[in-house]
């Protein structure tokens, strides 16, 4: 019986020759987004059948960012909520408890009214 002959062996005695390629590109990460500059932390009862509602406004952030800031303020104050226009909605009298995170999370100034 005859040997077999590797197709390939050929090609590994020439990629010794080859170039080196170029180096692959590593982008620097992103840096985190800044945390908005204000925030109003106000009472509402109006329109809701008399329940408590606290309203986070004057963020000024994009509509994605304000899904994921309502979702971790839920999950902090154990409540529910949800994004109404440009302002977070959370279910409750929240405003004594939500001025520390607000600027635990880097809100710089938090006026609570009402």
């Amino acid at each position: 019986m005859t040997a077999k002959k590797d197709p390939f062996a050929a090609l590994d005695a020439l990629r010794a020759s080859l170039p080196p390629g170029p180096p692959p590109k590593i982008s620097p990460p992103k840096p985190p987004p800044k945390p908005p500059a204000r925030a109003v932390v106000r009472l509402e009862k109006k329109g809701r059948r008399g329940k408590d509602v606290t309203i986070v406004e004057k963020l000024d952030l994009r509509e994605a960012d304000l899904e994921i800031w309502c979702r971790e303020l839920k999950q902090a104050m154990g409540c529910g909520g949800t994004v109404e226009e440009d302002a977070i909605v959370l279910q409750g009298d929240l405003r004594s408890r939500l001025a520390p995170v607000l600027t635990a999370r880097g809100v710089a100034k938090v006026t609570v009214s009402g």
